[in-house]
């Protein structure tokens, strides 16, 4: 149910690590999200899972980092993303997809909505338990690892965790094993609810370690169980792990083509008769090299992708629409929040972590920087309630979308508009507040609250930007109504 991107630091424009994921909420459900910090006494000793009944003695000790948890408990924290104090990020998770084979393998731990089940952990359960804990990025795929192999979990997850030089990608295999992988610097990857990684090298894996790694048992259980197909002697996870499905070829894989389409439309034919690749293709690569470093704005684009210019885009109004809405969309309506990670290696380590931060549907919402060294976030970002309110960034952002959908080509100039000037805005605050930060270095100075100071610039700005969009959007959609009439009293 979400969309991931991944860019090593040789393909970005600035040498940044960038993680990016969108949390999409299940069909026919919305999930209202807010932007908290954790401090480390707000931090559990005695962990309890919402979902089942699974409890695991954390660290005495831990870091403060940000999330993004749901605002309804009920459902668990869910934190979706964040950063910690040392500057390492994990966003989880992509719900990525298994074959039955591996299930009656490892099965997954039991889980029925509403019941609870012994044992498993879970997405919503993830960052709460791995994050304040880790140190580099390496360090996040081992922790999750061992406490995959002791709880098990009831779903198949991957999982980003990031620092300054390294991105590694996690996938689960089954209720209890795993596998992961260093993202090579010079590429980008793509990651659409299905499991991804399509080449493993085993004896890094259980050496150095410098770019593969898996739980204990993985060769032994790849043999067991008859998992590896391949007929050429190259392991291939993907297919050994993953899933081949017709619902693949309609919600998955399509979202993958339509990014590699983006970052790489002059490498190869992507569409007619002559395609090297088509939107049901199943052997997209997980990773490809960029035809140009990839910004912070392409990856909002790309993120918000519904396969414009294609005839599968639910917005087209000309030609042949049999295929219009095929697809699902990259930039879907139930999207709770894009949250972007960029770690900076050119700026001091106070100030190179930034969260680039959307709620709602991509398609018609902004995104915007936050630094993330810092103890508290702004009211607009974190007092999202259940009660909708224009108040809130996550809710005035439902509902513009929902205006703007009705009214796509009378509202797109609005929507380009809007999401340029928060952009720009956010570029300019960031250069500003890097510039106070270096002219106070060395001084007895507070960053947590300089930060905290930009992060408030950038939400008063956003706040009142949106109120100015959500008022055109609104005068837009309101002329379009059916029972409007030209004639008015004199």
């Amino acid at each position: 149910m979400c969309t991931t991107i991944l860019v090593g630091k040789n393909a970005s424009y600035d040498g940044s690590t960038l993680v990016g994921r969108i949390e999409d909420s299940g069909s026919g459900m919305f999930k209202a999200k807010k932007f908290i910090v954790v401090s480390p006494e707000e931090q559990p000793v005695d962990y309890k899972s919402v979902r089942t009944d699974c409890q695991i003695k954390l660290p005495e000790k831990s870091m403060a980092y940000t999330c993004l948890p749901n605002v309804k408990k009920w459902r668990g924290v869910w934190g979706a993303c964040g950063v910690n104090e040392k500057n390492v990020s994990m966003t989880a998770t992509e719900t990525i997809t298994t074959n039955e084979r591996v299930l009656g393998a490892d099965p997954l731990i039991e889980y029925e909505e509403g019941v609870v089940k012994k044992g498993g952990i879970g997405e919503e359960d993830f960052v709460v338990i791995t994050l304040p804990y880790i140190e580099n990025a390496r360090q996040g795929v081992e922790r999750l690892g061992k406490l995959i192999e002791e709880y098990g979990t009831y779903e198949s997850n991957g999982v980003a965790f990031q620092d300054v030089n390294d991105i590694w990608w996690f996938e689960t295999i089954g209720g209890h094993h795993w596998i992961a992988k260093r993202v090579p610097d010079d590429v980008y990857v793509v990651m659409p609810n299905q499991f991804g990684i399509d080449d493993f090298d085993f004896d890094d894996a259980f050496d150095k370690k410098i770019n593969y790694m898996c739980s204990d048992d993985l060769k032994e259980f790849i043999e067991e169980n008859h998992l590896n197909r391949t007929l050429n002697g190259q392991f291939n996870p993907r297919e050994a792990f993953g899933s081949d499905t017709y619902n693949d070829l309609l919600y998955n894989t399509p979202r993958a083509w339509a990014i590699y389409r983006y970052f790489n439309r002059n490498s190869y034919i992507w569409d007619g008769q002559d395609a090297e690749f088509l939107p049901t293709s199943n052997n997209l690569p997980w990773s490809m090299v960029p035809e140009k470093k990839i910004t912070i704005e392409e990856l909002k684009t790309a993120f918000s992708n519904h396969y414009e210019l294609t005839p599968y885009d639910p917005y087209m109004i000309y030609g042949d629409k049999s295929q219009s809405g095929r697809f699902r969309p990259i930039g879907i309506n139930r999207s709770d929040v894009l949250a972007l990670t960029q770690i900076r290696p050119y700026v001091d380590e106070k100030i190179s972590a930034i969260q680039w931060l959307a709620f709602g549907s991509n398609v018609f919402n902004a995104i915007a920087p936050f630094y993330a060294n810092i103890k508290d976030t702004p009211q607009y970002l974190k007092n999202t309630t259940l009660k909708v309110s224009t108040e809130n960034f996550y809710w005035v952002n439902r509902i513009i979308a929902t205006m703007a959908d009705a009214h796509f080509q009378e509202t797109a100039a609005d929507v380009e508009e809007y999401q340029s000037d928060i952009a720009a805005k956010g570029h300019y605050i960031i250069k500003k507040y890097d510039k106070k930060f270096k002219e106070i270095k060395g001084q007895n100075e507070d960053v947590e609250k300089l930060l905290e100071e930009a992060n408030q610039e950038m939400a008063d700005y956003l706040k009142e930007r949106t109120d100015k969009y959500l008022d055109s959007i609104l005068y837009t959609a309101s002329m379009g109504m059916k029972n409007s009439f030209q004639r008015s009293d004199a």
